[in-house]
Order: C-alpha cells, then structure tokens, then sequence
C-alpha cells in the first residue's frame, strides 16, 4: 500500500492545477445540498419557535403574512393602522392581555418599536447596562443596536425622517438612551424600543410646544379668545422632550383614533383564544391570526422551492460524476506508457489500479474536507443568515 499510495499523493501534489479544479468541482456539488439542509433546518426553528412563542396577532384585514412578519420580526412592510380602541376592547372582554406595537418608524436603519413594557416581559428581554425607558422621549435599545452604532445609556439616537424633501412632515424625534438589551440572538437585538406614546410623537400626532396662552408673539396667533387659541404652522415644536418640556407634549386626538401597527394577543387560555378568534374572523375590517399557522403555510413554500432546487443538485451532481469520470479516462489514456513502464519495472496492474484509486480518493478526501469546512462556517453564520429582522 505505501507505494501506490506515496506515488498517488506525490502524483496529485505535481498536478496542482488539475488537482485543484477537481476539487473545487466536486467541493461545490457536495457543500451546496449540505449547507441548503442545514440553512433551511434553522431557519425552520428560527420561525416556528417565535411563532410558538406569540399566540395571537390582530390587525386590519389584508396580506396575512405581512401582519405576521411585520408583528414578529419588525420586517419593512406598509400595513393599514389599526386603532388602539382594538387593545382597549381586547383588554375589557377580559379573555386576554393585548400588547399594542407601533412599527412606522426606524432610527439609523433600525426599525422603532413602539409598545408598552409589557412587551418587554412577553419577550423575555432583560436590560444589560443602564435601565428600561420610563417616561416619553426615552429609549432602550438592542444589543447589536448599540454595537453597531457605539452608543450606550446617555446618548441620543434621532429617529430616521420618513420624507426627506417634505418640510411638512414632522422633524425627527431626539431619543434618549437608556439603557442596552442583553443580546438574545432575536430580532429585538436590532431594535429600538420606546413607549407607544413616543411613537405618536415621531408620528406627528402628540406634539410639544410654547405655551400659546403665554406667546407674546403674534405673528404666530391666528385667532384668540379668552378659551381657545388658534396658530399658524409657523410655531415651534419640540424635537426633544425634556424635564422643562415634557408637560407640553398633548395629543389631538381621541385616543380611539390613535393608531398602531398590530397588536399581540395573549389569551387566558385556550378557550378564551377559540372566542377571540371567533368574534375577529368575522369581522369585515379586522383579521386575528395564529403566527403558527402562517409560518407554516410560509415554509410549505420554502420546502416547495427546496425541492425543485434537490432536483438540481442531482442534476449538477450526475455532471459532476460524469466529469471526474471523463478526467480519469483521459488521464488514462494520457499516461498510458507511464504505467507500462511501471509494469516493465516489475510492478503489477493491481498497483497500477491502486494508484489511481488513491488518487481519486485523495481528491475526494480533499473535496470533503474543503465542503466540511464551508459548511461548518455556514452554521456558525446561520444565524445572522436566516435572521429575518
């Protein structure tokens, strides 16, 4: 065996070129499926176990699978506002505690997360350094948030604006940090948190300014009496709420009319989420969904799709063989006199078939390894490769 085998490796060594497309060749048709199953098999886990861990969402009626990854992973999607009278009514019919989530708006990329902090508890999330927000104008941010932008409790992060060449629209909200989420390899490390309320404000509907009753200024008074006042759009409002102006922050509207993006149903049981199911799907106007069932029906798809790329695989598979087949034969033809001359030295057929099996198994070996070692960095990467956030 040692000499067949030494010549094999001294053989494969020489011929690095060659050596080296087969490789490559076959490295790539056995990593793909490998790394396919394993991608696919965590982001299977990632998704089911955070639909698992949310009972109920409810929104306005539309796309059922932008209301669930929008109130599961913060995902971009234009979804029509449900009113927070919804939360309310949940809340009153006593079946079930309802979590309202604000999802518009984004600091630096990052999507803002206006809910209470009962959300917080709901997820698990506990705070690493600094303190949760408490009042308006203050947030707590992911951990890879505050890795990413190197900020940390005290700072200020500013709200991102939605229309940069529209003067009418609100000014970005000046937030301030808190405190850091510990890192939970969940959506929430790439979010910024805030009370609902806040999210009014970024949204335009709670607004601070100047005492109006107290403005001297009467460029900006449109009408006044001695109940109301009415102003131009030319007065001030705040972009930062701070202890001297907190007091001013007002809402106009009634809080039926205040929006938010989902809502998160937690129900006293399963009975109580059988009702509530019941009384929302017949509605005309809203939808309750079951996270679960969505994401199933989601990765019914995924699956679909990963099989017609199986059947692929196979397919550049078969090349793959029929190939390093076709390189054999014609590196047999090729050193034809090179293995008569190990005959004519004495050695047998039986050597002259070992060196080439050795050959080919040093390629494969190689092969394996090579796709062993992508595949091994792809796991480590898998989560931030099926992250969803």
């Amino acid at each position: 065996m040692g000499g067949p085998f030494l010549l094999a490796i001294k053989y494969v060594l020489y011929h690095r070129v060659k050596t080296a497309i087969l490789v490559i060749a076959l490295t790539f048709t056995m990593f793909s499926p490998l790394v396919l199953h394993v991608l696919i098999g965590r982001y299977e886990v990632s998704l089911t176990a955070r639909a698992d861990a949310t009972p109920l969402v409810v929104g306005m009626k539309g796309d059922r699978f932008d209301l669930v990854l929008k109130a599961l992973y913060y995902r971009d999607l234009d979804l029509s506002p449900i009113m927070i009278a919804q939360v309310d009514e949940v809340r009153e019919s006593e079946l079930a505690t309802a979590i309202p989530l604000h999802l518009r708006y984004s600091a630096r990329g990052y999507p803002i997360v206006g809910t209470t902090l009962d959300y917080l508890a709901f997820r698990g999330l506990s705070v690493e350094t600094g303190r949760r927000h408490a009042v308006l104008g203050q947030a707590t941010v992911g951990a890879n948030v505050a890795r990413e932008l190197n900020i940390s409790p005290g700072d200020a992060l500013f709200s991102d604006q939605k229309s940069l060449y529209d003067i009418t629209k609100t000014y970005p909200l000046k937030m301030h940090i808190t405190g850091i989420l510990s890192p939970t390899g969940t959506p929430e490390d790439d979010a910024v948190f805030v009370d609902v309320k806040t999210a009014w404000i970024i949204d335009g509907i709670a607004h601070g300014h100047v005492n109006v009753f107290e403005e001297e200024d009467d460029s900006i008074i449109l009408e006044r009496d001695d109940k109301t006042i009415t102003t131009n759009a030319s007065i001030f409002e705040y972009n930062e709420v701070t202890a001297d102006n907190i007091g001013s922050f007002h809402v106009h509207s009634s809080r039926d009319q205040l929006p938010v993006s989902a809502i998160v149903v937690l129900p006293n049981d399963r009975k109580s989420a059988t009702l509530l199911k019941a009384r929302y799907n017949a509605s005309k106007t809203f939808q309750m969904l079951e996270p679960r069932e969505v994401i199933d029906e989601l990765l019914d798809v995924v699956f679909r799709v990963k099989r017609v790329f199986d059947a692929g695989t196979a397919f550049v598979a078969v090349s793959t063989a029929m190939f390093v087949v076709l390189v054999v034969l014609l590196s047999f033809r090729l050193r034809k006199r090179e293995m008569e001359t190990i005959v004519k030295l004495g050695g047998r057929w039986q050597t002259v078939v070992l060196l080439y099996v050795y050959e080919l198994w040093i390629v494969i070996l190689l092969s394996a390894l090579a796709a062993f070692m992508i595949a091994a960095g792809c796991v480590l990467a898998a989560p931030s490769l099926t992250r969803l956030a």
